[in-house]
């Protein structure tokens, strides 16, 4: 019989006693109401929560990190805090998006609180202690296909725009797609679709948001992790996603592992699947984003 590593349940027992309720303080990512709000109740406020890095540990890096939850839930644990904390470990400063959900909001809400978010940092930068061409966003499950959504529809910014946040660039500099929803083609997670866009999407809408299908060279560079024994959401959503970026010489790395299930996490509790983080903070260190002068 295995025996699995203590220096495994030490961790799974920090995160444990690292539940949301410990999260810092969110902040409103508007002002006053969110565009499109159809109310002012907590679901109606998308936000997002800071984890700072200490003045003197920090890369200047900065990760926004979405959730999962079939655009219907969000695993603010599991896919948000934990993932935030283990981000501060190896000095990436982290924000945990709270975005709006279905089947109350459909696209196009959830991508632009997903642009409002990365605007916000980029223009918060310097009080942040952060780089602005070093804002990544990161993705797990159907958060995955958001950050995928993000990195494949973007503009420069709004210059006329009266709120200055508006004129900031929406582009991420870097992707991290964990177990993505990419597709919404023949290997969809159409629990997602469905939350996403409704019962009867234009076919056009669902061709735009199959992210595979919208790659470019400008396509920022992307990290990717899922198993093959993921019956939730198929890996061949990982997989076409790693093509299309392949054929338009975007700089991309997978790993897919053979077990696991869906919604893993950090897998803290998994010797072997829990070796996706130190392979990303790898590609991180390659890609020059955790070697920069401490902030």
């Amino acid at each position: 019989m295995s025996r699995i590593p203590l220096v495994l349940i030490l961790m799974a027992g920090v995160l444990a006693a690292q539940a949301p309720p410990n999260m810092p303080k969110a902040d409103p990512l508007w002002p006053g109401a969110a565009p499109g709000a159809q109310g002012t109740q907590d679901e109606d406020q998308p936000t997002l929560a800071p984890y700072i890095v200490p003045q003197g540990r920090g890369t200047g890096t900065a990760v926004i990190v979405c959730p999962g939850g079939g655009y219907s839930h969000l695993s603010m644990d599991r896919e948000g805090d934990q993932v935030a904390r283990w981000l501060n470990s190896i000095g990436v400063t982290a924000f945990v998006l709270k975005y709006r959900l279905g089947p109350k909001y459909h696209h196009p809400v959830e991508l632009g609180d997903a642009q409002r978010a990365i605007r916000t940092v980029r223009y918060k930068a310097a009080d942040l202690r952060v780089l602005p061409d070093r804002i990544g966003i990161m993705g797990f499950s159907a958060g995955g296909h958001l950050a995928s959504t993000a990195g494949t529809h973007f503009d420069a910014g709004n210059a006329s725009a009266a709120d200055p946040i508006d004129r900031v660039s929406s582009r991420p500099d870097f992707l991290v797609l964990c177990y993505p929803v990419v597709t919404f083609g023949q290997f969809a997670h159409r629990g997602s679709m469905q939350m996403l866009l409704g019962d009867n999407p234009d076919p056009k809408l669902v061709e735009n948001l199959s992210n595979e299908l919208q790659v470019t060279p400008q396509t920022p560079p992307t990290f990717l992790f899922h198993t093959t024994s993921d019956t939730t959401v198929p890996v061949e959503n990982s997989v076409q996603f790693y093509l299309a970026l392949r054929k338009a010489g975007v700089p991309a790395e997978m790993h897919i592992y053979e077990r696991g299930p869906h919604g893993v996490g950090l897998a803290p509790m998994d010797e072997a699947l829990s070796s996706w983080l130190g392979r990303l903070a790898g590609w991180l260190r390659v890609r020059g984003l955790l070697n920069a002068a401490a902030k």
